[in-house]
């Protein structure tokens, strides 16, 4: 099953947070695991406004950790956002909406602790043990 890791579940992963579930752990740990560039994005709007920091640069924090844990990247193509436009309301963080279209695009699970996604019809594995 391909994956899409919500940005906190990332976090969690490469902190190594007890936070996340055993489950989410095996699906990480597996081919097929995807982190948007869309949650990149976020991080380094995090990482701007100060409310949250890495032991080094955020490039190199991303680029080193997604090697070591065989993270790919996803691209944010037309496509997705254009999906974008036909998602009702339920959720209107721009960031978890395009993670959600690209979830539909690609017939992928979501990993994430957000309930908002349930009512898209996607497949979501809870990130919290």
């Amino acid at each position: 099953m391909a994956i899409l890791l919500d940005t906190h579940t990332f976090l969690w992963w490469v902190q190594n947070d007890p936070k996340l579930s055993g489950n989410a752990r095996d699906l990480i740990t597996g081919e097929n695991c995807y982190l948007s560039i869309a949650s990149c994005w976020e991080l380094a709007i995090k990482v701007a406004s100060e409310r949250i920091q890495f032991d080094r640069p955020i490039a190199q924090f991303l680029a080193e950790e997604l090697i070591a844990n065989t993270i790919s990247l996803l691209p944010v193509e037309f496509r997705y956002v254009m999906r974008v436009s036909s998602l009702p309301l339920h959720h209107r963080d721009p960031f978890d909406r395009l993670l959600i279209a690209q979830a539909l695009e690609e017939n992928q699970a979501i990993v994430s602790i957000d309930r908002s996604f349930d009512a898209y019809g996607i497949e979501r594995v809870v990130s919290l043990s």
